[in-house]
């Protein structure tokens, strides 16, 4: 394996599936079941997962909601797609610890570095949800700030796209993808990847970025091993 311990970033979008709002079962499971092949593998695993199919603060902002009340009401969705992920896994007999950047009472412990890696270290699969435990901050930057906590080897970027391209391919056909790209080339084409905070933090802190398509099974597995699949980003 070329990545021992890893920060998995999930959208709650992606957990939707097929569905327009909430969690789609199918999806859920499948999920499980790549993220289960990592740690047959003995891969050390921290997940962290958007909450964007049931609330985006962001959203709430717009339609007149104050910006730290819908913030934490995004930061709870992450909590609740933390805990279906953690009940699928669990089901496949896979240990496992949900983290909170907040006190949450009986589902979810205090986020700390120590506990973290004490529970990757015994094998655990760990969410670490909440985002940071403070608004203003996407899950972007919370994600990859706890990647820099765990010293991850790699921050993976779960999405529907496989790798960063030239624009929306989507929408634009003819985008070229990039196979790898540097900070600075990313940062100097204004590449749309995540947040400029979060990215600078990868950046700073040397933690490469893979930004690969979730959706393809065995494709988790792939990223891990080195496969050359896609995209890189790293200094």
């Amino acid at each position: 394996m070329r990545y021992k311990r890893i920060l998995l970033k999930l959208s709650g979008e992606a957990l939707m599936g097929k569905r327009q709002y909430g969690i789609d079962p199918e999806r859920l499971h499948d999920y499980a079941e790549e993220i289960k092949s990592l740690v047959d593998a003995q891969v050390q695993i921290g997940i962290v997962i958007g909450g964007g199919n049931i609330f985006r603060g962001l959203q709430g902002t717009s339609d007149g909601m104050d910006r730290v009340q819908g913030d934490y009401m995004g930061m709870l969705a992450t909590v609740i797609n933390s805990l279906a992920l953690q009940a699928e896994l669990e089901t496949m007999g896979v240990k496992t610890a949900i983290l909170a950047g907040f006190q949450i009472g009986p589902v979810a412990e205090l986020m700390s570095r120590r506990k973290a890696i004490e529970y990757l270290e015994q094998g655990r699969v760990v969410f670490i949800s909440g985002g940071t435990g403070n608004p203003y901050f996407t899950t972007d930057t919370a994600s990859v700030l706890r990647g820099v906590e765990i010293r991850a080897d790699v921050f993976l970027k779960g999405t529907r796209v496989d790798g960063i391209y030239t624009a929306d391919p989507e929408k634009h056909p003819d985008a070229l993808k990039f196979d790898r790209i540097t900070f600075e080339e990313a940062y100097q084409k204004n590449l749309k990847i995540m947040d400029l905070t979060a990215f600078t933090m990868c950046r700073e802190n040397n933690l490469p970025v893979v930004v690969f398509n979730m959706n393809e099974k065995g494709n988790l597995m792939k990223v891990v091993k080195g496969d050359d699949i896609g995209t890189l980003v790293s200094n």
